[in-house]
């Protein structure tokens, strides 16, 4: 059996509430779960105690059994150094394209041509 170590989501609409269990991979987000190992509540500050709590311990033990954390569990996990941080992908999906960057440098030149000028006037005189 693949177990994960997941989040499922309770709350109502625009405000959700999850819980941290172990469950089988084949079984629905929200459906079938073994054991709950904490809760999280995004809604909370980033800074307070109560926004993830888990029973540490149990985690432990289903790590040791072979349970997968997905990705943002495994990101509370690495918080809680219990799992070593890993090396994510650092996708460029901010960065501009190629003809926005064009035009930024463009711009750039301008700016500094026009630095230059004024510069260039009072060494002159």
């Amino acid at each position: 059996m693949a177990m994960k170590i997941r989040l499922a989501r309770g709350g109502s609409k625009k405000r959700p509430h999850y819980s941290i269990v172990a469950a089988d991979s084949r079984m629905a987000r929200d459906g079938r779960f073994i054991e709950k190992l904490g809760t999280y509540n995004p809604l909370l500050p980033k800074d307070s105690e109560e926004r993830v709590k888990m029973n540490m311990e149990r985690v432990q033990y289903w790590l040791g059994q072979g349970a997968q954390p997905t990705d943002r569990v495994s990101r509370f996990l690495e918080a809680a150094d219990v799992l070593p941080k890993k090396e994510r992908a650092n996708m460029k999906k901010a960065e501009p394209g190629k003809k926005a960057q064009e035009r930024a440098q463009e711009k750039a030149d301008k700016a500094a041509a026009a630095a230059e000028a004024p510069a260039e006037d009072a060494a002159s005189e």
